[in-house]
């Protein structure tokens, strides 16, 4: 893993990937490389301008690549379950749950869930159950999830998981990533009692300039706030490019293994792939089963094929 960059990237060709939020930052790095490589890659994107833009610059970045547009709106379940109909293809090797929202001013998605939660947490739950007879019908198909380091931060509130109590935008956050690593433990414990060999694991990118860090300030009118973050974005984190390379190493690396957590070698901060340092509570099989429970009941989803 020493020193792994995205030139180690096995070849993937023949493989089709689902990348989310792929139209910039990190979600755009891992579609480029991905079909750098040969992957036949889908941006799912929930603007189509942005989205389609995207695919341009990735071919003409990588000529002869194979991208497409797929729209997507993980504040919205009836946009994940449009998604997932239409989903053209009978098999999926990759699928990449990178988009995100962080530290946004309080709101709720179109189901009625607070934002972050909503988001970050359960529009992906309910995309990976939706595509999981292709993920499961493809050998050595993964699941790739990227949390955060700001997971440390804080635990879930089981009995409070939409902040309908209390509202602190980082808190809020914090607990989002929380529930992707939670996700990840119980999905790949689930997988392994199945007898399955798909992969689930996770990723984080460390301290990566993307507009991730800006836009929640932007949108509540801080405008230090916002300044902060765009010279800490351009004097400390390393580039989306650098950012993205442990998603890539968890999506493709031969020797990842089920219910990992990749991030940056040096502190957690920057640098290539590592194994990266998670909670405690994030490895809870209890706490990994009430939030599937309740995350099935909140979004109508249930993962029938790994039922026990």
């Amino acid at each position: 893993m020493a020193g792994w960059t995205e030139k180690d990237i096995p070849d993937q060709d023949g493989r089709v990937a689902v990348v989310t939020g792929a139209n910039s930052g990190l979600g755009y790095v891992t579609a480029r490389e991905l079909a750098r490589r040969g992957a036949r890659v889908v941006l799912a994107c929930r603007s189509e301008a942005r989205g389609t833009e995207a695919g341009d610059r990735i071919a003409t970045e990588v000529p002869g690549a194979e991208v497409e547009f797929g729209q997507l709106d993980l504040g919205d379940l009836a946009s994940v379950r449009r998604f997932a109909a239409i989903f053209p293809y009978d098999r999926l090797d990759l699928l990449v749950n990178n988009a995100g929202v962080m530290a946004l001013p309080y709101g709720t998605t179109a189901d009625g869930f607070e934002t972050q939660f909503g988001v970050n947490h359960l529009g992906h739950f309910a995309l990976t159950g939706l595509l999981l007879p292709a993920l499961l019908g493809t050998p050595g198909a993964r699941v790739v999830t990227v949390s955060s380091t700001m997971h440390s931060v804080a635990n879930i509130d089981i009995t409070d998981l939409n902040s309908e109590r209390r509202y602190r935008r980082w808190i809020a956050y914090a607990r989002s990533k929380t529930a992707n690593l939670l996700f990840t433990h119980e999905l790949a414990r689930r997988l392994t009692a199945h007898g399955s060999d798909l992969v689930a694991v996770a990723a984080h990118p460390g301290y990566a300039a993307t507009n991730l860090q800006t836009e929640g300030a932007r949108m509540s009118g801080r405008k230090v706030s916002e300044r902060f973050m765009q010279i800490g974005n351009r004097f400390f984190a390393q580039s989306a490019e650098a950012g993205a390379l442990p998603t890539l190493y968890a999506a493709t690396a031969p020797e990842v293994r089920p219910d990992s957590f990749t991030g940056p070698s040096f502190a957690g901060w920057r640098g290539s792939p590592a194994a990266s340092w998670r909670a405690p509570w994030t490895l809870d099989d209890r706490a990994g089963e009430r939030l599937w429970t309740a995350s099935e009941e909140l979004t109508g989803v249930a993962y029938d094929q790994l039922k026990e």
